[in-house]
């Protein structure tokens, strides 16, 4: 069998890369989040007279805000007037004061791309000459501070309770009917829906101070919340807490049967419904996020969002159902533990969810990212390859998992779980036929034997399993038997007998389940299984977080096509390929940020270096002579004897460890102090300088 099967693997997995190469080679233009791609005034440059307007131009229509779009003077006052007009489709203008004064001004945005991800930055042009700012020309990302750590906790939540939810109700139904009488099994989707419901009621009042100001005392300004309710994602999140409703009683239905008995045709019926009822709850809930997020801007949104609702339940499915195993291996009671045909019945599940994440998952890469070079380029690639890396894991320690359960269902494997069953089944019976037999004569003997049997199931009981039928605490026994043997009447003493019978009969069926307890933990097939589900468990956790990330993070299709828009409408650039030291001025600059790995040269090329636009190339060299490339490097350029500056410049990488900017405006001749300030890692960063001759 084995090797018929291995062919027909070999031959899916080249088609599956011949579809790949495919999309990726047909790659077209698209867009996800925006990007600035172009603005008048450009960024640094020097105009002649103050404009009367500012014009952005984005990669997608956006979202503008009445605050949206400004303007500040060099000490920080607002100089835009009226609220920003976007009736030219991409480019988004705002009126400027007149009169405006020579100097330095920065132009800050934030708005919200069609995909619902917020989009800030700022820049700065100047008005005749350069001058002094007091304005930082940066902008924090929305990602950055309190609210939006609290949003991505929010998103990291939402998915983790739609898993858990979807994926354990699918387990129940589809796999291990049994568990749904199961206390632990239970809370497990109950607490995956309160999750999701909580998550997504803090989203909706998060929303609005995440778009905006990002100050925490927005998140219940109810002027805020009523615009969110008006935008696309609003009414995403509003028709999730509406569906979560009937998920609520489609839950209630489906652990509320368990507590009827009923015949196997009304169990089939039962099972069609809520397998029909549930499916479609679940697809609704996919939808809203497919419906708001990036499947659906871009190319081909009508197939991208049923193609992210199939890999939104794929995961679902697949991780859900994995933490539901994972539960019932280590919670379930010993008479319901979950028994191989489930455990194989959910291996056919989680093997069915991994095939459809591979198609929609290629799928899903080709769009966001439309290139192979956009895996490594972009921060989006290389968060995708990690993921795949993750999923690789998981399919790694998931065979070791069909593994362990194929050899749970060997005839030699140690204790079968139907041979545990059947010890149960024989145990109850057995207690049931002897305390009907129970004596009135047991004395002391009997008295000394039942107090042994409680201390043995005291000592082997699982305390930390539970069903839906608590049991009975077995009764202390209260006297000894010269004193019971003194009751007087026939009626007290039959009394006692019969309540001596239903002691040992609960003290039997607790070291009968002991017992059980003590076989299922020691078989080594099914302690293996726990391990390597436990593993693949904590993969998933780890998984679902990169997720996260990936849906709040610029797709590379978006953020290279932003690259090659914003450089086709710059001043022709040198080459990349251009060697150092072929400008008019150069400069060599060692630093150490004292971080590890954080010493190296930065090398400043500035041609013509003249008074007016110049172009800048900046090559960054460990000391080894190899390309550095660096989390972050600004540029400031200052003439202390005629007190301009620091005028700042924000080259941009074309290269491993090579930067450029063009169009550099330096507004006169003299002694002018390059600084250059380099960061290596989060808080590793220093500051070198230099002086240069302009002009």
């Amino acid at each position: 069998m084995t090797q018929t099967i291995a062919p027909r693997v070999r031959i899916l997995v080249l088609l599956l890369l011949a579809v790949t190469g495919a999309l990726l080679a047909g790659a077209a233009p698209a867009s996800a989040h925006a990007a600035l791609t172009g603005s008048d005034p450009r960024q640094g440059t020097v105009v002649d007279k103050a404009p009367a307007q500012v014009s952005l131009t984005f990669s997608e229509p956006v979202a503008v805000s009445d605050d949206a779009l400004r303007v500040l003077d060099p000490k920080g006052e607002r100089v835009d007037k009226g609220d920003p007009d976007g009736a030219s489709g991409t480019t988004y203008t705002v009126q400027l004061l007149s009169g405006l004064p020579d100097g330095t001004y920065t132009v800050t945005y934030q708005v919200v791309s069609a995909d619902s991800h917020p989009v800030a930055g700022a820049f700065t042009f100047s008005v005749g000459a350069p001058s002094e700012t007091s304005v930082e020309a940066s902008a924090q990302s929305p990602d950055d501070g309190l609210i939006g750590s609290l949003y991505g906790t929010g998103r990291y939540l939402s998915y983790a309770g739609f898993a858990v939810m979807v994926g354990g109700a699918a387990f129940v139904l589809a796999c291990w009917r049994p568990g749904s009488g199961v206390r632990a099994v239970q809370r497990l989707v109950v607490s995956g829906w309160l999750t999701l419901t909580a998550a997504t009621l803090a989203l909706l009042l998060l929303r609005g101070s995440y778009t905006s100001s990002g100050k925490i005392g927005d998140v219940f300004d109810l002027t805020l919340l009523s615009e969110v309710l008006q935008t696309k994602t609003g009414a995403a999140l509003v028709s999730r807490l509406l569906l979560l409703a009937a998920a609520a009683l489609f839950i209630a239905v489906l652990f509320g049967s368990a507590q009827y008995q009923r015949n196997d045709e009304e169990k089939r019926d039962l099972s069609f419904g809520l397998a029909v009822g549930g499916t479609v709850v679940a697809a609704g809930l996919a939808a809203s996020w497919a419906m708001s997020e990036h499947a659906s801007q871009g190319i081909q949104p009508g197939l991208a969002m049923p193609v992210d609702v199939v890999h939104l339940l794929a995961v679902a499915a697949w991780l859900g159902g994995l933490t539901a195993l994972l539960v019932a291996l280590y919670r379930a009671p010993a008479d319901t533990a979950v028994d191989t045909a489930a455990v194989q019945r959910f291996s056919r599940l989680a093997f069915g969810s991994v095939v459809a994440l591979v198609v929609t998952g290629i799928y899903q890469s080709w769009r966001q990212l439309g290139s192979w070079s956009a895996f490594t380029d972009t921060r989006y690639g290389q968060l995708l390859l990690v993921k795949i890396g993750l999923v690789v894991a998981m399919v790694g320690i998931a065979y070791a998992s069909r593994r362990w359960t194929a050899r749970l269902a060997e005839p030699g494997a140690p204790v079968t779980l139907r041979e545990e069953q059947k010890e149960t089944a024989a145990a109850r019976s057995a207690t049931g036929g002897e305390a009907g037999q129970e004596s009135a004569g047991a004395g002391t003997e009997t008295t000394a034997a039942a107090s042994a049997s409680v201390s043995a199931a005291a000592a082997s009981a699982d305390t930390d399993t539970d069903t839906d039928t608590e049991r009975e605490k077995p009764a202390a026994v209260t006297g000894p038997a010269e004193v019971r043997s003194e009751e007087s009447g026939a009626g007290a003493k039959a009394g006692g007998d019969s309540t001596r019978a239903a002691q040992l009969a609960r003290q039997r069926a607790a070291v009968a389940t002991a017992r059980q307890k003590r076989l299922r933990d020691a078989d080594p097939n099914r302690f293996g299984l726990r391990r390597s589900v436990l593993a693949e468990a904590g993969t998933a956790v780890v998984l679902l977080a990169i997720t996260t990330v990936l849906t709040q993070t610029e797709p590379g299709r978006t953020e290279q096509e932003a690259e090659r828009t914003a450089s086709s409408s710059a001043p022709s650039l040198p080459s990349a390929s251009s060697a150092q030291g072929t400008g008019a001025v150069t400069l060599n600059m060692p630093f150490d940020t004292g971080g590890k790995n954080g010493k190296g040269v930065v090398t400043i090329d500035l041609d013509p270096a003249r008074v007016g636009g110049n172009d800048m190339h900046v090559y960054v060299e460990r000391t080894d002579g190899k390309a550095f490339d660096v989390p972050e490097l600004k540029v400031a350029l200052t003439l202390s004897t005629k007190d301009i500056g620091p005028l700042p410049v924000v080259p941009d990488r074309l290269a491993t460890g090579h930067l450029s900017a063009s169009g550099v405006q330096i507004p006169m001749a003299g002694d002018w102090t390059v600084e250059v300030t380099v960061r290596t890692s989060d808080i590793d960063q220093v500051t070198v300088s230099k002086n240069a001759q302009i002009g």
